[in-house]
């Protein structure tokens, strides 16, 4: 029998040079990011290292995983003040290391007969089960000669009280030429990001498989899905999914600022992808820290360039709605052509006139011809597209509102298939 005291230093041993290592890892992945010249800022570096020694263990020693909350505990230590992109991009790397070790499991498996469609109108909201999908396509209710734009939002964001949701809503509402839908994916996007984001594969399935009766009384040509944050790569695998149950392509999915932690990092979590629908378009709004920077679609807009905080943001939480807003102003009648972009390198580029080419609208006319990265300017505050109207927009204030008070949500009384 081995000696207490020896095993136990032995594996404190080992303990200690893991998270030796795992800090000499992470140090070298800030200072790659610290080289690029930053100006008016001061440095601690052994204070980062310090803060996330814990969780870089992970990546040294697999059986010393953190779990979920771990890496979210992990993530309140960093020191505040640090630039958002460094900060993220090291949480990005450490989390993706963790879930290609396939040890972190989501806590909440979605659960297709958990999860619901509710078709929006101006005075009402109905909620169909996904397995009854077709219960909401033969519902009155429904317009099976109107288009249909489906909508799936981000992290901890339900249908339930959704700024995000409610906007698009009202937006289209206003128009009146689509049956707007919200995806209801209850907890599942309603948890610890991490698990969140593990869902959002399983989530998009289950939203093709309820798809797959819409084609039966609209053709795909007239599908439009949206998704904000996690919810543009449960759209991504929505579209894919689809292709693979019908051999058919939706003709438009918009992703407003996918969100980056976890995804696209050792392809474990895939997220949106350039092929999931005929014509992707994506809004960047808080690129490098919660919205991916690099390019996702076939056209991607960079309103304001590619810094983190655009005009009129001081937090990440701001500048990663900012993408829902914009779009949602371009959906307003008349608004089509607030956000004029121009194919361009980037925003200097543009500023200086070295952008040669035509401007095309960003949102909801966005042409689905265009290809590249385009830029544009915005505004700090509401109306946002430079080529706004106050008076157009002031009179949108009740277009797409309920006349007579509040919308009524209701629940229909059939019983889901099971199919």
């Amino acid at each position: 029998m081995g000696n207490p005291r020896r095993i136990h230093d032995q594996h404190q041993g080992r303990h200690g040079l893991a998270k030796m290592t795992g800090r000499l890892l992470l140090m070298g992945l800030l200072v790659v990011q610290l080289a690029r010249p930053i100006q008016s800022i001061e440095w601690t570096l052994p204070d980062v290292i310090d803060s996330i020694g814990s969780v870089s263990t992970s990546i040294i020693d697999p059986s010393l995983l953190p779990t979920p909350q771990g890496l979210l505990d992990g993530s309140k230590q960093l020191i505040a003040g640090y630039p958002f992109e460094y900060v993220s991009s090291t949480l990005n790397f450490i989390c993706s290391q963790a879930l290609s070790s396939h040890k972190i499991k989501s806590k909440f498996t979605p659960d297709i007969n958990k999860m619901n469609f509710q078709l929006q109108g101006a005075c009402t909201k109905t909620n169909f089960a996904l397995t009854d999908a077709e219960s909401m396509w033969k519902s009155p209710e429904f317009n099976p000669k109107k288009k249909v734009v489906i909508l799936a939002t981000g992290w901890t964001t339900t249908v339930n009280g959704s700024d995000t949701i409610d906007v698009l809503s009202k937006a289209y509402n206003c128009r009146g030429d689509v049956n707007f839908v919200a995806v209801d994916a209850a907890r599942f996007v309603d948890t610890l990001y991490t698990w969140s984001a593990f869902n959002t594969e399983e989530i998009g399935e289950n939203i093709a498989h309820g798809l797959v009766h819409l084609l039966d009384l609209v053709p795909v040509e007239n599908i439009h899905l949206i998704g904000h944050s996690l919810g543009a790569h449960i759209v991504g695998s929505a579209g894919r999914h689809l292709q693979r149950l019908t051999g058919k392509t939706i003709p438009r999915i918009t992703g407003l600022d996918p969100a980056k932690p976890c995804f696209n990092e050792g392809e474990i979590l895939s997220g949106l992808l350039r092929g999931d629908a005929a014509f992707i378009d994506v809004i960047h709004s808080n690129p490098g820290v919660l919205g991916k920077k690099d390019p996702l679609g076939d056209a991607d807009f960079y309103p304001g360039g590619i810094h983190p905080l655009p005009e009129g943001c001081y937090s990440v939480v701001c500048a990663h709605a900012r993408a829902w807003q914009y779009y949602a102003e371009s959906v307003f009648p008349g608004n089509e052509h607030n956000f004029m972009a121009t194919r361009c390198n980037s925003m200097q580029r543009l500023r200086d006139l070295r952008c040669p080419g035509n401007e095309h609208p960003m949102g909801y006319a966005a042409p689905t011809t265009i290809r590249g990265n385009y830029f544009l300017e915005v505004s700090g505050t509401s109306p946002y597209g430079k080529h706004a109207n106050i008076v157009r927009t002031m009179s949108h204030e009740h277009c797409g509102v309920c006349p007579n008070g509040p919308d009524s949500t209701t629940t229909p009384t059939s019983t889901p298939s099971q199919s």
